[in-house]
């Protein structure tokens, strides 16, 4: 007697997968259950869950806790504008962005201390700017401001709020200096959550830190971007080449 072998996880995955990319099923559908799933392709739910692991990894799926696993809208990209943090409007407009802000008041410690350059204890204002694409998360910025620098008209109304803003440009006052590192690294996994996307999945980390004209810190930003949603565009002027000119 010939015994069906189950399939494997990777095949479980190749046949969701070829049912997406044809559109049997559609981008924003619920997916069954990983239960009724795994009775259908008659594995546990270990391995159904590795299956399901493998288009999450590939930005197919998106698990939202609650709901369950979704097919994801694609999610196209943005460009960021190196200076000012501000998203290129063309770009940021065709992919019809809201940003859920939340406010809270914090200490400064460790590395925001030093970021800021203020000593450690002192009173922040942090903004938690999570970008959405519908109702997909699409990027996110951690932006601390001190205390008595904190722009009232970036609070709104209450703790959390959404606004329509193609940015997570500079909150604080006018700056004279603005200084951003870039780095590609894996996610945190409170990063990977927030935005729902695979632990692997590596992302553009900007740390942005800008000063005024007398250099102290008014605003130090972390923003993450994953690899596959942003291109970062940073303009160089030959300040060398115009001093030589007024010389």
């Amino acid at each position: 007697m010939t015994q069906t072998v189950p399939p494997r996880h990777h095949d479980i995955a190749d046949d969701l997968r070829r049912q997406i990319t044809t559109g049997r099923i559609k981008p924003g559908e619920r997916l069954p259950s990983e239960a009724e799933l795994a009775g259908q392709y008659k594995v546990s739910t270990a391995t159904l869950r590795s299956a399901l692991a493998v288009l999450q990894g590939e930005g197919l799926v998106e698990k939202i806790h609650g709901k369950g696993n979704f097919v994801r809208h694609r999610l196209r990209k943005i460009m960021y504008v190196g200076g000012w943090g501000t998203l290129d409007p063309w770009t940021a407009a065709e992919t019809a962005l809201r940003v859920i802000d939340r406010a809270a008041e914090i200490e400064a410690r460790g590395h925001l201390a030093a970021l800021l350059r203020v000593p450690t204890g002192s009173p922040l204002t942090e903004f938690l700017s999570i970008s959405y694409q519908g109702e997909s998360p699409h990027s996110l910025a951690r932006i601390y401001i001190p205390r008595d620098l904190e722009p009232t008209e970036a609070l709104g109304d209450g703790p959390s709020y959404a606004r329509s803003e193609d940015s997570f440009a500079v909150l604080g006052p006018l700056s004279a200096e603005v200084r951003e590192t870039v780095s590609a690294r894996p996610p945190t996994p409170d990063e990977a959550s927030t935005l729902r996307i695979n632990p692997t999945t590596a992302v553009l980390a900007i740390t942005r830190v800008a000063a005024d004209t007398a250099g102290r810190v008014v605003e130090a930003a972390l923003l993450v971007f994953p690899g596959d949603r942003v291109d970062a565009v940073f303009t160089t002027h030959h300040v060398i080449a115009e001093r030589q000119k007024q010389a």
